[in-house]
């Protein structure tokens, strides 16, 4: 057991070097998928405290990022579609443990990571939203330079259509009309509706448990981003994985938009 320690640890070391001497995402995204499948994997018996590792295990991401200089960082905690299709155990105990690891991890006067939520305050229970906006406030001066997104009753086609929402009441109370807007919209203007307005486009999005697909997941913002598929279930993911998921984006040549 010992020998497989330190070969990973002298392994991790090697990975940490080749990642540090190449370009670093400035912001990396998360689809933290496989809760449930490691929870019935490691035999427990309720399969939702899974989730209660995944929870957990956020923090020790953050810290890889710290180390490494990434500045942002957006976990997808649950999407509005997990809201809507799940049974109501499922959903209730996992919005508890995102409460619980708010409020013990995040919600900190002197916290090195400013949060921020990306999704639909108003689909949550009271208690969630109550957690997630005094963690919000409690780090609104965070001056470290590191950033968290939660993305918790998120959903990335929502997002566009409640950006393009806003857009259309903010040019009709300003006089314009639709034929107006239509001919001068951009990007940009957009943008600044988003969730995450304000904050940088993830470079990399990792995703675990072999999925290969978004979900729905920051679609407008991860138009141009790396994506990486890990096999691991998000509660395993190790910092070797996370290191080789930064190699593979240091290796590639970003061509945005070809």
């Amino acid at each position: 057991m010992w020998t497989t320690d330190l070969l990973h640890a002298l392994y991790g070391r090697r990975l940490r070097r080749q990642v540090m001497a190449g370009p670093l995402p400035r912001h990396v995204g998360l689809i933290t998928d496989g809760n449930r499948r490691w929870a019935r994997q490691m035999g427990l018996a309720n399969p939702s405290m899974g989730h209660k590792y995944g929870a957990d295990h956020i923090a020790d991401v953050m810290s890889w990022c710290e180390v490494l200089g990434i500045e942002h960082l957006t976990v997808f905690l649950c999407s509005t579609e997990n809201l809507q299709r799940r049974n109501d155990e499922e959903v209730a105990f996992l919005l508890r443990v995102i409460e619980q690891m708010v409020a013990d991890r995040l919600d900190q006067p002197d916290a090195r990571w400013r949060v921020h939520v990306a999704g639909m305050l108003d689909v949550l229970p009271d208690s969630t939203a109550r957690a997630l906006k005094s963690a919000v406030e409690a780090t609104r001066t965070c001056a470290t330079g590191f950033h968290l997104t939660l993305a918790i009753g998120y959903g990335g086609r929502q997002e566009v259509i409640d950006a393009l929402r806003e857009l259309l009441y903010e040019r009709a109370e300003a006089g314009e009309s639709m034929r107006e807007l239509a001919s001068t919209l951009t990007v940009d203007d957009v943008a600044r509706h988003l969730y995450t307005a304000g904050l940088p486009d993830p470079d990399l999005v990792i995703r675990t448990s072999g999925e290969q697909r978004m979900s729905n997941f920051l679609l407008w913002q991860s138009a141009y981003s790396e994506l990486y598929f890990c096999e691991a279930y998000w509660p395993a993911f190790r910092e070797i994985d996370f290191l080789r998921a930064l190699r593979s984006f240091a290796a590639r040549q970003r061509r945005f938009g070809s």
